[in-house]
């Protein structure tokens, strides 16, 4: 009877942990990025009050099979459930959600811990930090071209004082229609503006003059008096020998580009500002798209590769946690790539609380990369993963528990009955 008693109030113990992780588990129905966890039971030590014989040919008596008493219950295990759940949009630009294995690395400077909760900010120092301050991992080196690189130790995303130098200008593409209605001598005139070193846009004016049917002149000249280029062929009309002077421009009986198909280099225009010099500008017109047909003349950029300088206005974050930056001179770039971590047994990973993981003894070691690839999942922007925890498997397991409490708090009264008949024996 002390045996049963000792088992059942084993069963309260292992019950009442159950009850404590199913607790946690429904407190947390809202936690960003919460994991469930779950209880498994096995049987303590059986007593062996008889041990098992074989068969014996000699008496003719079959194999006897061993008599044991259980001892009771322990938990086998509390393992976090590591399944996906659903993301909830918010279309906040730091807020991430991992679709698929992987988690989130941050750091306090000298340790690095996993998280799936990506409710991140960028503080006043410009850091991507997660809601409890820890500072987000990721890559922010650049190779001599310019790409980020994603391999090798992570470090800290600051996105703050960011800015983009000026891009000269070095190409300029142009598209649209010239009227062949127009009479001999009738001119079209545009104009658009090229970016030195510095950074200082300078207008210019492309005007075409028609000369006979299907046959145009272009003269490109400086758009006003007050100038900067200097010592530029740009609008030297009076050596044929240095361009620019009249580029003739030709096209066939449909209004399709013969000439020229190439394109036009101007050479070594000149600043008086100080910017370097533009050795060449190549001038392009799409053999597609530049036409010469009896409508109204629409001529127009296609393409520039010339900016001016830009501050870091806004970002965006894409699927493979590319953090793209928005710059006030129109343009883009990726500043930063999120560091994903996926590991071999995540279920191993230690609990710290505040959406922590920490490595552990089982975890494996973490395969850090990008997001998207070599089996980590993508990322979805402006959303946040929910807790996985399944509020109805909660309350089954909740009520299968209160009953398995039940049933062992009744093995203790019970043999507290039997022995209190036992005692009552003696009158």
């Amino acid at each position: 009877m002390l045996r049963s008693m000792f088992s059942g109030v084993s069963g309260l113990r292992s019950h009442q942990t159950r009850m404590d992780v199913i607790g946690n588990n429904i407190a947390n129905i809202n936690t960003v990025g919460f994991k469930a966890s779950r209880v498994t039971f096995q049987e303590i030590y059986n007593q062996t009050l008889k041990a098992a014989s074989a068969p014996t040919s000699a008496t003719g008596r079959g194999g006897v099979n061993a008599h044991q008493v259980g001892l009771g219950v322990s938990v086998a295990s509390i393992n976090v459930l590591h399944t996906q759940s659903g993301a909830q949009r918010t279309d906040k630009a730091t807020d991430l959600a991992i679709e698929g294995d992987g988690f989130f690395v941050v750091s306090d400077g000298v340790t690095n811990f996993y998280t799936r909760a990506g409710n991140f900010d960028i503080d006043p120092q410009g850091y991507l930090v997660s809601a409890t301050g820890l500072k987000v991992q990721g890559w922010t080196n650049r190779n001599i071209d310019g790409e980020i690189i994603t391999t090798g130790t992570t470090n800290e995303i600051n996105l703050a004082n960011l800015s983009m130098p000026p891009r000269p200008t070095s190409v300029l593409g142009f598209e649209g229609n010239l009227d062949s209605g127009l009479d001999v001598n009738d001119m079209i005139e545009y104009t658009t503006s090229i970016v030195d070193s510095l950074g200082e846009e300078h207008n210019i004016k492309l005007i075409f003059t028609k000369i006979a049917p299907n046959r145009w002149d272009l003269l490109i000249e400086p758009a006003d008096v007050n100038s900067k280029i200097i010592n530029s062929p740009l609008y030297d009309s009076t050596d044929a020998t240095n361009f620019p002077g009249a580029q003739p421009i030709q096209f066939d009986g449909n209004g399709r580009l013969v000439w020229p198909i190439n394109g036009i280099t101007i050479p070594n225009i000149e600043y008086n500002n100080g910017a370097v010099p533009t050795e060449n500008l190549f001038i392009s017109f799409d053999t597609e798209k530049f036409t010469q047909n009896d409508s109204e003349s629409s001529v127009k950029i296609s393409y520039t590769d010339g900016y001016l300088y830009g501050v870091l206005n806004n970002i965006n974050i894409d699927s493979m946690g590319r953090v793209v930056g928005i710059y006030s001179n129109g343009q883009t770039r990726i500043d930063a790539v999120i560091a994903v971590a996926r590991f071999s047994n995540p279920a191993g990973l230690s609990k710290l609380g505040e959406n922590l993981f920490q490595i552990s003894a089982n975890s494996g070691e973490p395969i850090t990369g990008q997001a998207g690839l070599d089996g980590r999942g993508a990322i979805n922007p402006g959303a946040l993963e929910m807790s996985n925890v399944d509020m109805a498997n909660e309350f089954t397991d909740m009520i299968i528990t209160q009953r398995g409490f039940q049933a062992n708090s009744r093995i203790i009264t019970t043999s507290d009955e039997m022995l209190q008949e036992l005692v009552n024996l003696k009158r």
